[in-house]
């Protein structure tokens, strides 16, 4: 995938590995902000790319207040061309013991929870998730 007019390169996780790019990747690849370069690979296999309701939502209702709908609709194309994963019942406990557990947000929760039950790597810049099992974050250097 085309970033900023260039090719970006990182170390991806094994080649068949789901991931799932939590909201911050997303708002941070869309948005064109510091840290999108390092997401840009993440993107480029939708296939293995995981995207749960709540990131649906949360950066939807980012970029659409922040930037506008050009930005908000260019998410929604790319994100609708993955793997979308509804909330279930399943999921909703999960997120709910993990959240006690990890001390995680709602939404951070059932993210990771999404995660965890698909057997995805979650690859995030938020530091709510850092000391967690299969999770990258990634920050500036």
């Amino acid at each position: 995938m085309a970033y900023g007019g260039k090719k970006a390169t990182a170390t991806m996780t094994r080649g068949s590995e789901l991931f799932l790019v939590d909201s911050s990747g997303w708002v941070e690849f869309i948005g064109d902000g510091p840290l999108a370069e390092k997401f840009a690979p993440y993107f480029e296999r939708e296939e293995r790319l995981l995207v749960p309701a709540i990131v649906l939502y949360e950066v939807y209702k980012k970029l659409l207040s922040a930037q506008g709908s050009t930005a908000a609709d260019r998410f929604l194309s790319a994100a609708l061309r993955a793997r979308f994963v509804l909330i279930d019942e399943r999921l909703a406990l999960l997120a709910a013991r993990i959240s006690l557990d990890r001390h995680l947000a709602m939404a951070d929760a059932m993210i990771y929870a999404t995660a965890l039950a698909a057997g995805a790597h979650l690859i995030t810049s938020d530091s709510h998730f850092e000391g967690l099992a299969g999770v990258t974050i990634i920050g500036a250097d």
